[in-house]
């Protein structure tokens, strides 16, 4: 069977869309150029803000997301994930705005969570404030069972500023500290997992080690994407 050919709707921002590219070159396991996927990238950066849309009611991205999918629809994309969490809350619209398939990226991170900790109660979300206050990642884990915990406002304050001051200053020692406390706060609160909720996170922990294992969506979208378009697993 033919091998679908993978859209990404990237942008958001352009290091989390390199990674993410870079994961399903990783994950296809090719022996020669032509056994790896086709994959099509509208690294558009240039959408409004999704912090500022959910936060402070400010300009809506979902006309620039939908016609950014839309593009990828046109330039012959079977099927689309979009490449970052906080976005997830816009998914309906952009689904909703193609024929082809969108992938969640959140519901594959809670599938990889119980996969990987069979059994986990209670996890910690490192994720932007919107992300957070919108419910996003909590929908979806509480249909398996687990509970998203909530954490302090100051200790949500360290992840939203070390995420946003990592995308416009890089990888600094303050932006890995930052992180990595609201992660040590979280496990000692009784996270059984860890799930790095922003796709600038596993770049910012690349290096950190945790008692507690882990769950990185990128990662999970990116084998799922690989797997859909190799005719594997279906939606």
């Amino acid at each position: 069977m033919k091998d679908k050919i993978i859209g990404i709707l990237g942008g958001m921002g352009p290091e989390a869309t390199i990674d993410l590219f870079a994961r399903i070159v990783k994950h296809t396991h090719a022996k020669k150029d032509d056994d790896h996927l086709r994959i099509i990238i509208d690294n558009n950066p240039k959408m409004p803000s999704r912090q500022d849309a959910i936060l402070k009611g400010g300009e809506s991205p979902v006309p620039a997301m939908q016609e950014t999918a839309r593009n990828l629809e046109r330039a012959g994309a079977d099927f689309i994930i979009i490449g970052a969490n906080t976005a997830h809350y816009f998914y309906d619209d952009v689904k909703d705005a193609v024929h082809i398939p969108v992938m969640h990226i959140i519901e594959e991170a809670a599938k990889e969570t119980i996969r990987i900790v069979s059994r986990v109660k209670k996890v910690g979300v490192l994720a932007t404030t919107a992300a957070m206050k919108t419910g996003l990642y909590q929908k979806s884990f509480e249909k398996y069972g687990i509970e998203v915990l909530r954490i302090p406002e100051d200790v949500q304050s360290q992840v939203q500023n070390s995420i946003f001051t990592f995308k416009y200053e890089g990888c600094t020692p303050k932006v890995i500290e930052m992180m990595a406390a609201a992660a040590r706060h979280m496990i000692a609160d009784g996270a059984g997992a860890l799930v790095m909720g922003c796709t600038e996170i596993p770049i910012i922990l690349e290096k950190m080690e945790f008692s507690v294992p882990l769950i990185d969506p990128n990662e999970s979208i990116a084998l799922a994407a690989v797997q859909y378009a190799k005719n594997q697993r279906t939606l």
